[in-house]
């Protein structure tokens, strides 16, 4: 990677247009034919297969696997569907070696699981390319759901509903509609635009209607929705960022991760995205890991994930903590930020190391200054507008059952609500779940 060495500070431009497009390919390029059939020949087709438990959407694997060894990828990809209609995205972004490949047969005897995901990716991208849709949509119900939030759990909560025949409307914050798949994934990991290609397909099904730039709170309440829907569903995500609280936070070159994940999803030109010489990310999941990456990626010559515990204990998968340093990311672990320094612009981040004693973190005192004209905050999300009148628990919309609040007639799933890991295929299934808990309740037919 060629890095200009007259550019300090943040700046754009520091590689050249084609090396960017070749560091922002993609991860794991498909699986050709012949490749997909090799790999599918490796699956046992076990009976009680643990990859299937593994997956939160409950996805039959050996029988997509079996399907795409017997030539069938459409029918593979149907199989996919039925339980996660975002299966496109998910074989893309999922954590597949901490899931499904990590129980695989395979992985515990030889060490080399099956390639669940890319098999994944095989199928329904081929359903895909072929332009046609795998379910159809059932007689109109009379119903209407209002759906918040255009993210996984919304689009599959307003994909099953419309299957059923429910009428489904939309309302998203943001321009674009996806959510964590448009905004918030790093852009070696989905191409193309793939994230809007997988919404135009998906509402295929009709009986939806998106309305973007809707704002809970600002242009529609959740009092509005009860009264003028049969049901309301909640995947809005989590819209709030959490601060270091230290002096100096809102200092330039100071950020949110998410916020330049967001901006580099949507940049048109990379060569014209700044981004700084010394980089620091503060966090240790999945979006600390994404920052990092695409910091190197953009051209940043240092980058440094500084995290506040063992490296055992980061969110980000092994996988992706290895994949952060074959790009020339430095794990820092066990530091916690202590000061940010520099007059009216970032100039370095200091950090005191950390133990575990008796199992609370604590401050050596010992600390290191790590050289910095950008850091990122990647320290967890909070929700933020969550409406009036709604139980909360542990920071998030309290749910029960298939995604239940507190409110009759509202539920919620995904990120904004208690329960399941922070994940695109949980938030998937949670919305699918909730989606059958309204259609039953809706149509009288609920136990």
């Amino acid at each position: 990677m060629s890095i200009s060495p007259r550019k300090d500070g943040i700046a754009a431009g520091r590689l050249a247009a084609d090396q960017l497009a070749q560091n922002f390919t993609d991860l794991h390029p498909p699986l050709e034919p012949h490749e997909a059939h090799v790999a599918a020949d490796r699956c046992y087709f076990c009976h009680d297969a643990p990859c299937m438990e593994a997956c939160p959407t409950s996805i039959d694997i050996p029988l997509f696997i079996r399907q795409i060894a017997t030539d069938t990828p459409e029918a593979a990809a149907k199989t996919i569907f039925e339980q996660n209609i975002l299966g496109g995205m998910c074989a893309r972004v999922c954590p597949t070696e901490t899931l499904c490949e990590e129980v695989c047969v395979r992985e515990v005897a030889e060490g080399k699981p099956v390639e669940i995901g890319r098999l994944q990716r095989y199928a329904t991208d081929r359903m895909m390319a072929k332009d046609v849709h795998p379910f159809d949509r059932a007689a109109p119900t009379g119903k209407r759901v209002a759906v918040v939030g255009a993210g996984p759990a919304g689009l599959a909560c307003a994909h099953r509903l419309a299957m059923k025949g429910h009428d489904v409307v939309i309302h998203d914050a943001r321009a674009k509609p996806g959510g964590l798949n448009e905004y918030g994934i790093a852009s070696y990991k989905s191409t193309d635009s793939f994230a809007q290609a997988e919404v135009d397909w998906l509402m295929r099904i009709g009986g939806i209607t998106m309305k973007t730039g809707s704002v809970l709170g600002r242009d529609v309440t959740l009092e509005d929705l009860s009264a003028g829907y049969d049901a309301v569903f909640l995947g809005m995500g989590l819209a709030g960022v959490n601060a270091l609280g230290l002096d100096g936070d809102g200092r330039e070159g100071v950020a949110d991760a998410v916020d330049f994940i967001a901006e580099l999803r949507q940049a048109e030109d990379l060569a014209a995205l700044p981004i700084g010489r010394d980089v620091v990310v503060i966090g240790g999941g999945m979006t600390a890991v994404d920052a990092a990456v695409q910091s190197r990626l953009l051209g940043a010559q240092s980058v440094t994930i500084a995290y506040r515990r063992g490296q055992d204990r980061m969110a980000a998968s092994v996988y992706e903590q290895e994949l952060a340093t074959a790009k020339g990311v430095r794990i820092l672990t066990n530091v916690q930020p202590k000061a940010l320094h520099g007059n009216g612009r970032l100039e370095a981040v200091e950090f005191e190391y950390t133990e575990d004693r008796d199992g609370k973190l604590t401050g050596t005192g010992e600390t290191v200054v790590i050289a910095a004209d950008q850091c990122f905050r990647a320290i967890g999300q909070t929700l933020s507008g969550a409406p009036e009148g709604l139980e909360i628990a542990g920071g998030k919309i309290a749910v029960t059952g298939a995604g239940r609040t507190s409110v009759q007639g509202v539920w919620a799933g995904g990120d904004c609500a208690s329960g399941g890991d922070d994940l695109t295929v949980t938030a998937v299934a949670e919305g699918r779940d909730a989606a059958e808990d309204i259609h039953a309740t809706l149509t009288g037919t609920a136990g």
